[in-house]
């Protein structure tokens, strides 16, 4: 049935990878109307990318593991009433002033939200499954074009079949064949992009991995109660070994050489605090370097409405959740990275149980305990491995000692690491925010997500950093005309019948901003 142009959605879920998908099928299988808001254009998130039509894959799964959940969601999507809106930049979360049990989800449309379209989704509860972003720690070089994060390096096969490197070794200018890619940094992605990056053709010369795992076997009931992470281990070791991929273990990348882009890294032995030690430098040549130090919860539109957060081994931060993902602010649920990164599976079980608890509650009747035990049961196992992982994988303190000053940390306002330094040491700079006014690093495009983690270490100097819990006032860029729309009344209901005929039709009904054109964003990741 249409909502009226008053009525609020029961429940906005904002993301549509694996843990928005979980919750919003499942929610609206127990009879919430839901509103499903995402930046992509494709359902999947950044786990399940896959690559446009006119690309002709012919198997986009075998660039996956786990296919067949994501293709259970999206076929639950498809036969629910969710209203997906994809293309749908949400900014910001508020209650609505109207009334005390209303949300009100702000979001521009269009490609990164140029399309500048405003539009307010009202609902009673919102369920933010936003997931994280790629960690970064900067070093000489590492801004030459085809030096790429590890996520990108995969989200390219995964979206685009496109391999770093290709086309830049002598002789493949009308190549498709990929070049020599090097992986380094640190966590379990690098065997994952490692792994795909040779089957899909590209040459590896090494996996460079600044931690080692070890750190696990401290942790046996952990590995024993998740034996399908040790499976995944071993899928990618057995792929890296018939590549012949070498796995550096307590090594990292010091240096980039090149002109124009990559010609070769420089890779160097690490001590236990990740400096590097001196006389061990080896140069490998490569033509790309897919690079990447873990990842980091996204919680800003969290933490801009006052949610308690948690540090994490790695420094990072995750908001604080209840037993049942409920965040310190009422009728506000988080499931899947916003937690603390565990990966896909975890992230659906996450979702599923936010959604049964959000229904509960909105619905006035108890969840199915047996349901809501398995699914936290589950959840406390793949939880319990996720720290232990994320903790296995934590930047050392010594990493940022001998980073050279004219290094630059902050790509977007070109800030250096003898800037940061000079304002810390010399100005007297405490905090994040003192080092933003002194330096304006973090004041770019990326407002902080790129160089946020490089900051805090320098920061700390030989202790171990942590990332502060954030708070800004907007989740993505917003267009100042869209900021002007918002003392005007609600407009009415307006119909979004477009589509791809590969995205699930659903509810057709959303509450814009005025000046919104009728119309929605075409349904062509979160």
């Amino acid at each position: 049935m249409p909502l009226s142009a008053s009525e609020p959605y029961d429940l906005a879920v904002i993301g549509a990878g694996p843990a928005g998908l979980a919750g919003a099928v499942t929610a609206a299988e127990l009879g919430l109307s839901v509103a499903l808001l995402d930046t992509s254009t494709h359902t999947g998130g950044q786990f399940y990318r896959t690559p446009a039509p006119a690309l002709g894959a012919v198997r986009p799964e075998a660039l996956h593991h786990d296919w067949s959940a994501y293709t259970d969601l999206r076929r639950r999507l498809a036969q629910s009433d969710v209203r997906h809106l994809p293309g749908h930049h949400v900014w910001s979360v508020t209650k609505d002033d109207g009334a005390a049990d209303v949300w009100s989800v702000h979001a521009v449309t269009g490609a990164d939200g140029g399309g500048e379209r405003p539009v307010r989704v009202r609902c009673r509860a919102v369920l933010l499954a936003t997931g994280a972003y790629e960690r970064q720690l900067p070093f000489p070089g590492w801004t030459l074009p085809g030096v790429v994060g590890a996520g990108g390096a995969q989200a390219m096969l995964k979206s685009g079949l496109v391999l770093p490197g290709m086309g830049a070794s002598p002789g493949r200018e009308k190549s498709r064949a990929g070049g020599r890619v090097v992986v380094a940094g640190s966590g379990p992605l690098l065997l994952a992009v490692a792994s795909s990056l040779a089957a899909a053709g590209a040459r590896v010369p090494a996996v460079v991995e600044a931690s080692g795992y070890l750190r696990y076997a401290r942790h046996p009931r952990a590995l024993v109660t998740n034996p399908h992470k040790a499976a995944e281990a071993l899928v990618h070791g057995a792929a890296l070994l018939w590549h012949r991929v070498r796995v550096r273990l307590r090594s990292a990348v010091t240096e980039v050489h090149g002109t124009d882009r990559v010609e070769a890294v420089t890779v160097m032995r690490l001590d236990r605090d990740w400096r590097p030690v001196q006389g061990t430098g080896r140069r490998i040549d490569c033509d790309a370097l897919a690079v990447g130090h873990g990842l980091v919860p996204q919680v800003d539109l969290a933490t801009a409405l006052g949610c308690a957060t948690r540090p994490l081994p790695d420094g990072t931060r995750a908001l604080a959740l209840d037993g049942l993902q409920e965040t310190s602010v009422r009728s506000l649920w988080a499931a899947g990275e916003t937690g603390g990164v565990g990966g896909a599976q975890l992230a659906r079980i996450e979702g599923e149980l936010a959604a049964v608890a959000a229904a509960a509650r909105l619905l006035g009747r108890p969840a199915h305990a047996g349901r809501v035990r398995e699914l936290q049961r589950r959840r406390g196992r793949m939880r319990a491995f996720a720290e232990v992982m994320t903790a296995a994988h934590a930047p050392g303190p010594g990493w940022a000692r001998g980073l050279p000053d004219d290094t630059e940390v902050c790509r977007c306002e070109e800030v250096t690491a003898g800037r940061i330094r000079e304002a810390v040491e010399d100005l007297g700079a405490r905090d994040a925010r003192t080092v933003k006014l002194l330096t304006r690093a973090g004041m770019g495009w990326c407002q902080g997500r790129m160089c946020g983690p490089a900051v805090a270490c320098l920061m700390a100097g030989d202790r171990a950093a942590e990332l502060p819990a954030g708070g800004r006032p907007f989740a993505a860029p917003v267009p100042l005309s869209v900021l002007a729309a918002l003392d005007d009344p609600v407009g009415p209901v307006v119909n979004e019948p477009g589509g791809d005929a590969n995205e699930p039709k659903g509810r057709s009904e959303t509450t814009s901003a005025p000046g919104a054109a009728p119309g929605g964003a075409p349904d062509t990741d979160g």
